[in-house]
């Protein structure tokens, strides 16, 4: 059984159908690629998948589970996590309280506790700020734990924003467009470190990205949206040489 299972995905915003008739496989531990050009309907997919858009037509399923219609905080829990195209982090917050932020729902304690600083309170804050630390030092942060988030440089932002995701414990990681405004050592070290949680945690990631080396680097398939259409699916070499493919990309 796939971990992503999507039938039939459709939305229409007024008579615009910005996704038609989208299906997907995704298995457990891939790193899957979405990719077309710009307006073709990648990141409404994403919206699909996260409960910020119901659908009006399909199925999306999750580890064999009907998530369809649930909502962004429900799919979260189901096993979900996203980033974005434009980073929100919590920026002036500190590093590691970003982190903090996403193992919310995973820790908790009394109300009576936190204020009064009970024994449960002080282990469960060492349990956030042990398993933080230990995301941060994934990512190569735990010398920046107590930047402010706005003071890290924006390759480091996007790592950040990654390792909150990933704080949530997700089954399914959601990147989209992960390389947008970083410089080739900047996208080459982004690279290195998807396939390291990927191996490190077992997840499945799928991602949106127009860094095509980037794409042909790290995932095994990928699926071309054009119009809100799938136009190819398939291993990530040969449907990058697709004659359509390249036709969609850089015209007649």
């Amino acid at each position: 059984m796939a971990l992503l299972e999507v039938d039939n995905l459709s939305i229409m915003f007024g008579g615009l159908r910005a996704v038609d008739d989208f299906n997907l496989r995704v298995e457990k531990g891939e790193l899957y690629g979405l990719i077309g050009p710009n307006g073709a309907g990648k990141t409404t997919v994403f919206n699909l998948l996260t409960g910020v858009y119901k659908p009006n037509e399909g199925v999306i399923r999750l580890d064999g589970v009907d998530i369809t219609g649930h909502k962004t905080v429900e799919i979260n829990h189901d096993g979900i996590a996203r980033t974005f195209q434009n980073i929100r982090l919590f920026q002036d917050m500190s590093v590691i309280d970003n982190v903090k932020v996403g193992l919310q729902n995973q820790y908790h304690y009394s109300t009576a506790a936190s204020i009064f600083h009970l024994g449960s309170y002080k282990k469960v804050e060492k349990e956030y700020d042990d398993a933080a630390m230990e995301l941060l030092s994934v990512f190569g942060l735990e010398n920046e734990r107590d930047y402010k988030a706005s003071n890290l440089p924006y390759g480091q932002q996007r790592k950040l924003e990654i390792a909150r995701a990933m704080a949530t414990k997700p089954k399914l990681l959601l990147l989209d467009e992960p390389a947008a405004g970083m410089n080739p050592n900047e996208t080459g070290e982004l690279m290195k470190t998807i396939e390291l949680i990927r191996s490190k945690f077992g997840i499945t990631i799928l991602l949106i990205e127009h860094d095509m080396k980037l794409v042909s680097g790290i995932c095994e398939e990928v699926t071309v949206l054009n119009f809100g259409r799938i136009l190819k699916q398939g291993k990530t070499r040969e449907v990058l040489q697709d004659p359509e493919v390249v036709k969609a990309y850089i015209g007649e």
